[in-house]
């Protein structure tokens, strides 16, 4: 069993308070979940604006199978959802 972490930093232009922040992130992790079946949750910069950082989890049976699960969550976010800037990723398996 290999298990994949991927914590995304995350850039939100014109977001100005924290409720505008929580609108956005929440139905970016729900369809995420729904699209890919992973884990998804906000894990720093909570009380900051124009940052996010999700961790995003998946488990499979091969570390192909996860790298590729992820880079697809990665590149969904960037072609899908534009409200939000992909700074930087950092990716771990277990």
């Amino acid at each position: 069993m290999i298990i994949g972490a991927c914590v995304v930093h995350l850039y939100l232009p014109g977001v100005m308070s924290l409720k505008e922040k929580r609108a956005l992130l929440k139905p970016l992790c729900n369809q995420l979940r729904k699209h890919f079946e992973v884990a998804v949750a906000e894990v720093e910069n909570q009380d900051i604006w124009q940052s996010a950082d999700l961790a995003i989890v998946t488990v499979a049976n091969a570390s192909d199978h996860v790298y590729a699960v992820l880079d697809k969550t990665l590149q969904w976010i960037e072609a899908e959802y534009r409200a939000v800037e992909i700074m930087d990723w950092e990716t771990e398996l277990r």
